[in-house]
């Protein structure tokens, strides 16, 4: 006990845990307030600048954005009815609906306090359930980890809404991606068209960054100036009588944060959603919901804020994102050279303690920040879009340069921004693109390792129980995608079919 204290004083106060979560949690409320800046976006805008940092830093930097955002959403979801990331939609239905009765103030104060009780719970949930769940991965072959990163893929690409083909299409653009440059195993270039610059292979910050935050301003670039907010808000924390009415909500808000965080494709809406419901459920006064109800702002807020925790769970112990953000993170730990799993916690197990001690940071922080940062978040929901956009792709563009000082990573940025943009337009979801080139080489090296061990016999996967399961449930999630897809699409044939009949 006194080792981990000793440890846990000794990296708050020699190196940059701290500075690192307080500005992280900043700039995380700030980008969560703007709306149409998710918060994938907002960590992906900071992601060039972490090259240059300690690793631990990095780490707790990118973290605590993601902590920042998750609460900043709901400002504008409740000052001005357009949610700042998508895990805020919920919080719109009666968090505006208080604020249209003059109580903005409390429902912002419900907001931060919710916030702040489910992060707590998820880090209490991350701290206790990672690392155990991570020494299951000690079992691992490279024949299971080629298992592993198929079932990530195939999960992410079944449940990331939509149709299964164009999930499936935009992982294999991702693999695509993640073969060019050298070959793992051989050494051999390959894809590089005689390009000096690809012969390292294409990063995939770049990748996130154009196809999450370029083709957003390209999204924002068309769409009209919010309305003003003119009137001055302060928030307005709970009292101790509201706090006890609010404890059933918020504790389903916690257990389907819980839940979602550790379900691949969950993520903060459909944690939100789902305890918005749940909370309507059991409450005393349901007919108070979607007319301002403080249970519906305090029963979402408390889930997406858990999700910011509980969902980097799967992350560390196995390496598998489950969410935009957490996809943005793995590329934190990967741009220093940190495969999340058992190794990181025995070999750089320190960058894991910083981390929880700026998770706690950045928590508690966030009381007092929430309040002071108020008057700014306003100021900026109030700017006309093009300066924003200019401001961020400034940033961007900067950020981009950063990286190795070249023009080209700044045209494949860019390159990418407009692929990403074509895929907002057609329907194609990025996540499974994001993960392809992340997990590309892991997926790819895994099973080439395998083919080394076994002179090319295939059926070493099915020597494997690890393995065997791992595709049995890709499988499994693949077939059951591609069977609701048919039977949508059977009944959409059929629904106007119907309507002709009854004529």
């Amino acid at each position: 006990m006194m080792e981990t204290l000793t440890e846990i004083f000794t990296l708050s106060t020699t190196t940059m845990v701290i500075p690192a979560a307080i500005a992280g949690l900043v700039w995380g409320i700030l980008g969560g307030a703007l709306p149409g800046i998710s918060a994938s976006i907002t960590m992906a805008l900071l992601l060039p600048f972490t090259y240059t940092m300690e690793p631990m830093t990095a780490i707790v930097l990118l973290a605590s954005v993601y902590i920042g955002a998750e609460y900043g959403g709901s400002i504008p979801a409740i000052l001005i009815r357009t949610p700042g990331t998508n895990s805020a939609a919920a919080t719109v239905i009666d968090g505006y609906e208080m604020k249209r009765q003059g109580r903005a103030g409390e429902a912002l104060g419900i907001s931060l306090w919710s916030g702040f009780l489910g992060s707590m719970f998820g880090l209490v949930m991350l701290v206790t359930m990672t690392e155990p769940l991570s020494w299951l991965a000690l079992a691992f072959k490279p024949t299971s980890y080629f298992g592993l990163g198929v079932l990530g893929l195939s999960v992410i690409a079944s449940m990331s809404g939509g149709s299964l083909v164009k999930g499936l299409a935009a992982a294999v653009v991702g693999l695509m991606i993640a073969t060019v440059g050298a070959d793992p195993i051989a050494g051999v270039n390959r894809f590089t068209f005689g390009i000096p610059d690809l012969l390292n292979g294409i990063e995939p910050v770049l990748v996130m960054v154009g196809v999450f935050a370029l083709s957003e301003l390209m999204v924002q670039s068309g769409a009209p100036d919010l309305g003003e907010l003119k009137e001055k808000v302060r928030v307005r924390l709970p009292t101790r009588a509201m706090m006890s009415r609010l404890k059933r909500s918020q504790f389903i808000g916690c257990v389907m944060g819980l839940f979602e965080g550790l379900t691949p494709g969950g993520g903060g809406s459909i944690a939100a959603f789902m305890s918005y419901n749940e909370a309507k459920r059991w409450s005393k006064n349901p007919a108070l919901f979607g007319k301002g109800s403080e249970e519906g702002v305090a029963a979402p807020e408390t889930a997406n804020n858990t999700v910011a925790s509980t969902t980097l769970i799967p992350l560390l112990s196995f390496g598998i994102p489950s969410s935009n953000s957490t996809a943005v993170l793995l590329g934190g730990f990967l741009i220093h050279g940190l495969l999340p799993g058992p190794r990181l916690f025995e070999q750089n197990g320190e960058v894991v303690t910083g981390l929880y001690i700026g998770s706690f940071v950045a928590i508690v922080a966030q009381l007092a920040f929430g309040i002071l940062l108020l008057p700014a978040c306003v100021w900026l929901v109030n700017r006309p879009r093009p300066y924003l956009a200019a401001f961020i792709l400034a940033l961007i563009l900067s950020g981009v340069y950063t990286l190795d000082h070249s023009l080209f990573y700044i045209g494949f940025a860019l390159a990418m921004g407009a692929v990403g943009y074509l895929m907002r337009i057609a329907g194609f979801p990025f996540l499974p693109l994001i993960l392809g080139a992340v997990l590309g080489h892991m997926v790819e090296s895994s099973y080439r390792r395998s083919l080394l061990l076994s002179d090319g016999d295939l059926g070493i996967f099915l020597e494997d129980p690890i393995a065997i399961g791992l595709l049995l449930v890709a499988f499994g999630f693949v077939a059951f995608s591609l069977g609701r897809d048919l039977r949508d699409g059977w009944r959409a044939r059929r629904a106007p079919a119907s309507v002709e009949t009854s004529r």
